[in-house]
């Protein structure tokens, strides 16, 4: 009967050696680092133990904790909504041509029509011509539009005396925002 007995014992302390050295553990104790830790379970030789320097996983929550400095995504790309605040694309706002240049007006006057729900800036392109259709000047100008608003808009041209050349007025119909 003693023979028996100290088989029992020697099975038993196998046993724990082989469970503590394959990381189970009955849970028992008490927690260290707040780690959330909890009941039994195993774990494998790659997994760290250590909480600063843990690279996420599982805690006895059920939340994941990512500790480690090289993020496979940025938390900060999502604002509240769940959304992607990354830059979103706008739109191309519409121009309509409402005056040339005259001679004694060195401007043309353009409307420029935001269809986004953001303000932005355009760049709007007006071609000043001359009588045969050719180019005397491109000019541009950069003009904020509110969110879903309309403005009027003035292209210069270099100088007064270059508004005597010009016949007629094209204005690009679409002005990329910038």
């Amino acid at each position: 009967m003693q023979l028996r007995g100290r088989r029992l014992k020697f099975t038993a302390v196998a046993a724990l050696v082989v469970l503590s050295l394959t990381g189970f553990s009955t849970g028992r104790g008490h927690r260290s680092g707040g780690d959330g830790g909890g009941g039994g379970g195993c774990s494998s030789s790659s997994q760290s133990h250590d909480s600063s320097s843990s690279s996420g996983g599982t805690s006895g929550s059920g939340t994941y904790r990512d500790y480690d400095d090289d993020d496979d995504y940025t938390d900060d790309t999502y604002d509240d909504s769940g959304s992607s605040d990354a830059t979103t694309t706008l739109q191309d706002a519409t121009v309509k041509l409402i005056d040339c240049a005259t001679p004694t007006d060195a401007y043309a006057t353009v409307e420029v029509t935001n269809p986004n729900a953001e303000g932005a800036y355009f760049t709007v392109t007006v071609d000043f011509l001359d009588a045969d259709s050719d180019r005397v000047e491109l000019g541009s100008a950069d003009e904020f539009v509110a969110a879903n608003e309309t403005a009027t808009v003035q292209v210069d041209l270099s100088s007064p005396g270059v508004a005597t050349q010009v016949d007629r007025c094209v204005a690009e119909r679409d002005a990329p925002a910038n």
